[in-house]
């Protein structure tokens, strides 16, 4: 009972708290059972090690309360989680009102029943793994945001759930290839408060229905990546709200429709690789674009004048078109401009002046036009400049001296047009300069002193000018140098001797020029060269003996004043045109040339003699060698395994030696290579590992080893190996096998690997377990195993050749991602550069450069030609050797031989992938081709190759999320996609 003076109302509201208060416990402690049941389905995350008992409930990472204490949301986007969702459980949440679980690893498919996810407003699921069917979601009418984009979903949309998703505000669906959506959803339609739609590489069929234009809140519009026909429907005028646009790589034909200037607020408009036609007069009155991305048409006329004054345009690509006249002069002037590709027209006029005028500009991309005039003298001021290409004009005059010196530019390539005057000194400020293309001018003077201080120059081609003096004597301070293409010009003085210094060149060309002297020895020293033409100078001396060892594809020393005797090494049949025009030469071999004198004759044949009795001496010493060895091994056979082990970890390891050597058992056996046995081995913790078993000489079961089996041993159980172990076990990198620790012993030697479930990519390929591989997964695997051995080759202390790529040699985890795998064979290149020169048989048959069976070298473009083989597997579907490629033919001939027309190569994509992924099939083709050039020279780097890959991406992985268009910028979407071709 309540004191008197206390009044009732009081007492009524004290009660009320009371209860409130008791609710609120209840529906917490309910909350956090319910949270604590979700953490342990996801197998205790630990991103989640916050979610504890103990602790409040609305601390937990990820977790939003109301003011009730109760969960109202819900965000562990990023948080690697992985497995399937509990979604039926997250739903019995009372106040749960947004579930934002993208950006991980959860699988599975989503259960068909939602009835208690009724009050969600927000349902983001992007970028995970889901498969299936997608649910009912008819129940979910309070429903504003619904992104279940970059997933795997497959089957037809649910039309009636849909409908009733009145209130729904954003709609993310796209990157779910696998969907069956034929023709475009119109449910979709009766969406009357839709602002964001992203329905981009969902397979979607036929025309963009003209109802569209009903959606007049639509703020973004993408249907890109899909198979969509027909023409642009002129409805799509009524959407004067839309901020962005993108329907690029579709089938679209005709014109940008009449009164598309309604589209004021158009910020990002993109229709590229269309087959749209006519001119851009509707785009002159879009004076909001940021990016107009307008490749790959039929588009012609000019270029509207009205975009030189655009004051927020920042990116413009109209590349592989049919436009004409001159680019607008203000162009760019205005905005931070950073991106201009229109490269493939007819373009006529002068470069406009200002697009870097702001000091942000990065890509200048021209070529294939008809633009005349100077280079304007701003762009010597350009500091920004990456990429700087206007081959094959006709402009003319002399280069702004300060555009040599830019220092971010990676190209400078001013080939076929008229240039003049010198190459300045600036060009040592230029720190990342990598390539320089300045053929087929009139430059003229010599190259300065100082290119010497550009060290990251990897290609000088600067053949058919006027250039003239001497070859600058510091050019050996380039140690990335590749290729050295000064033909052509009047080039005069000695070969400077410092080239043997440039460690990675592999093509020299000097011919056609004036130069004298005597060719340097040091040449000779240069195994990495693999080109040499000096023809058409003026050389004296004899031919380097150095030369005996150089194993060249190409040598040419032609009309020039050489004497002596032509090397016998080097009088083989590859070379019969390589001596020609140097009367002073003599050969015992080579037909055309004067025989060597007698004299000469009796000093070679006691050479011979006196080599002859050495290799016999050679032979009988390898002979008693072999015999001891044997005699020794079969002593040794009778020796017991010692039990002794050491584990040596590279990571932190959550398993014991004992739990490994256990498991070393026939039950387990999941492979069997030269080197030994791999087996699976199950831990107590329900993770798995690999474990490859490299025996030793004098171990393991009996049977006849292979001579290469035995190379192998000898290279693994080498007293290097616990070196090389521990460098490999240093690397860190997605795309390549996790190394956990070795176990040995005196006789053999275990490494403990992650265990890849899905088995190589030759599996998948072209066994018995060989599966249905979409194209989006095939072209991932080939991006995936480009960055690692990108890794190897560049981001590591020393370089690492792997030296056996193949497709057995690219594992993939249970989400198909690649991990490249067997280190075996690999090479740590030395400090100083060396390439490695080795008589193991480096590599497997149909794999393996050219180049190898002359020189016996293995070089990182080694491992890009086999890489370009794994890509042409992926693209054909086709094994390396076939016996329908010919005798002693192989796919990289095979492929070369059906390129006459576009019908045979179509003909050459595997009939498992579909008709609307060929073009970008093509694409990854063409880079196959590049990787297998038969000069190793003319390869890209495994670097160039991942941006070439990315480059020419399928329709994947484009927009995900939803961001607020007034907040400006455009993050996470395409804004500048760059010609592959470039």
């Amino acid at each position: 009972m309540s004191a008197p003076d206390t009044p009732r109302h009081v007492t009524t509201l004290l009660y009320l708290l009371l209860l409130f208060a008791s609710i609120s416990t209840v529906r917490s402690d309910t909350d956090l059972q319910i949270l604590l049941n979700i953490k342990s389905q996801l197998s205790n995350p630990p991103s989640l090690q916050s979610w504890q008992s103990n602790l409040p409930l609305c601390n937990f990472t990820g977790i939003s309360c109301d003011p009730t204490g109760s969960v109202a949301e819900i965000d562990l986007t990023s948080q690697n989680l992985f497995g399937p969702l509990p979604l039926d459980s997250i739903c019995t949440l009372p106040s749960l009102r947004k579930l934002a679980i993208g950006s991980n690893s959860l699988s599975g498919p989503i259960k068909p029943d939602l009835r208690n996810c009724a009050k969600l407003q927000y349902l983001d699921l992007a970028s995970n793994h889901f498969s299936g069917p997608l649910p009912d979601f008819s129940n979910l009418i309070q429903l504003q945001v619904l992104n279940l984009s970059s997933n795997k979903f497959s089957g037809p949309l649910p039309s009636n759930s849909l409908r009733n998703l009145s209130n729904l505000i954003s709609l993310l669906l796209g990157d779910n290839p696998t969907f069956d959506i034929s023709p475009f959803p119109t449910e979709v339609l009766s969406l009357g408060k839709l602002s964001w739609l992203y329905l981009s590489n969902c397979s979607i069929e036929g025309e963009i229905p003209r109802s569209i234009g009903n959606l007049t809140g639509l703020i973004n519009l993408e249907l890109s990546c899909n198979h969509l026909t027909g023409v642009i429907p002129s409805e799509i005028v009524k959407l004067n709200n839309l901020w962005q646009l993108q329907l690029w790589r579709n089938n679209l034909v005709g014109k940008i429709p009449d009164g598309f200037r309604n589209l004021s607020k158009l910020e990002y408009f993109d229709v590229s690789d269309n087959k749209l036609e006519g001119d851009l007069r509707e785009l002159k009155f879009l004076t909001n674009l940021i990016s107009l991305q307008l490749f790959d048409n039929g588009f012609e006329g000019g270029i509207p004048a009205e975009f030189g004054n655009f004051k927020r345009l920042v990116n413009l690509s109209l590349y592989s078109n049919k436009l004409s006249g001159p680019l607008p002069p203000e162009l760019g002037s205005w905005a931070e401009f950073n991106f201009i590709d229109v490269t493939d027209n007819i373009l006529e006029g002068p470069i406009p002046p200002d697009m870097c005028k702001q000091g942000k500009m990065k890509k200048l991309l021209i070529l294939n036009n008809r633009l005349s005039g100077e280079i304007p003298a701003s762009y010597a001021a350009c500091k920004t400049m990456i990429r700087f290409r206007v081959t094959n004009n006709s402009l003319s005059g002399r280069v702004p001296s300060g555009l040599w010196g830019l220092p971010n530019a990676e190209i400078i390539d001013l080939e076929f047009n008229s240039f003049d005057g010198p190459v300045t000194s600036d060009i040592a400020s230029a720190g990342n300069l990598g390539q320089l293309f300045i053929s087929n001018n009139k430059f003229s003077g010599g190259l300065p002193q100082e290119i010497s201080k550009a060290t990251s120059l990897v290609s000088i081609e600067a053949s058919y000018n006027e250039f003239s003096g001497e070859i600058p004597s510091g050019i050996g301070e380039l140690k990335k140098l590749n290729n050295l293409l000064l033909q052509g010009n009047a080039f005069s003085g000695d070969i400077p001797d410092s080239l043997a210094s440039c460690d990675s060149l592999h093509v020299i060309n000097f011919a056609g020029n004036s130069l004298s002297g005597q060719i340097p020895a040091s040449l000779g020293s240069m195994q990495s060269l693999n080109s040499l033409n000096l023809s058409e100078n003026r050389l004296v001396g004899q031919i380097p003996a150095s030369f005996s060892s150089l194993k060249l594809s190409l040598l040419d020393l032609s009309e020039n004043r050489l004497t002596g005797r032509i090397p016998d090494t080097l009088s083989i049949a590859a070379y019969n045109s390589s001596f020609i025009g140097n009367p002073g030469l003599c050969s015992q071999n080579i037909q055309n040339f004067r025989r060597c004198s007698s004299d000469y004759d009796k000093s070679s044949k006691l050479k011979t003699l006196i080599s002859c009795f050495l290799a016999g001496a050679s032979v009988l010493i390898v002979a008693l060698g072999c015999y001891l060895f044997v005699k020794k091994g079969r002593r040794d056979r009778d020796r017991p395994i010692k039990e002794s082990w050491d584990m040596k970890s590279f990571r932190i390891v959550s398993f014991t030696e004992q739990e490994i050597l256990d498991s070393i058992k026939q039950d387990n056996l999941i492979g069997k290579g030269g080197s030994g046995n791999v087996y699976r081995v199950p831990l107590d913790n329900g993770k798995e590992l690999a474990v490859k078993h490299i025996w030793n000489l004098d171990s393991g079961s009996s049977g006849r080893r292979s001579s290469s089996a035995m190379l192998m041993k000898r290279l693994e159980i080498s007293p290097e190996f616990d070196a090389e172990v521990a460098t490999l076990s240093s690397i860190r990198h997605v795309n390549v096998v996790k190394l956990y620790c070795s176990i040995t012993s005196e006789d053999s030697n275990l490494l403990v690997y992650e265990y890849l479930p899905n088995g190589s990519l030759w599996d998948r390929l072209h066994t018995c377990q060989k599966m249905e591989l979409d194209w989006g997964t095939r072209y991932e695997i080939a991006v995936g195993s480009a960055k690692g051995l990108e890794y190897l080759h560049h981001g590591c202390d020393r370089p690492i050749i792997h030296r056996d790529v193949k497709s057995s040699n690219i594992l993939l985890d249970e989400f198909f991602k690649p991990r490249i795998a067997d280190f075996g064979l690999a090479k740590i290149m030395q400090v100083s550069g060396a390439k490695d020169s080795t008589h193991v048989i480096a590599g497997t048959h149909g794999y393996i450069a050219p180049e190898y069976a002359y020189t016996c070298k293995v070089t990182e473009k080694s491992d890009v030609y086999s890489f370009g083989v794994v890509l042409m597997e992926l693209v054909t579907g086709k094994r390396p050797i076939e016996p329908e490629f010919g005798n002693n033919k192989d796919i990289v001939y095979w492929v070369s031989s059906q390129m006459m027309s576009r019908e045979s190569v179509i003909g050459l994509v595997d009939a498992r992938i579909p008709e609307a992924s060929k073009e970008d099939v093509i694409r990854v083709l063409r880079i196959a081709i590049l990787c297998t050039a038969r000069l190793p020279a003319l390869r890209p780097t495994m670097r160039t190759v991942v941006q070439l890959l990315e480059d020419v991406e399928p329709c994947r992985y484009i927009a995900i999320g939803i961001k607020d268009e007034k907040k400006g910028g455009n993050d996470g979407f395409k804004t500048e996609k760059l010609n592959p071709s470039l």
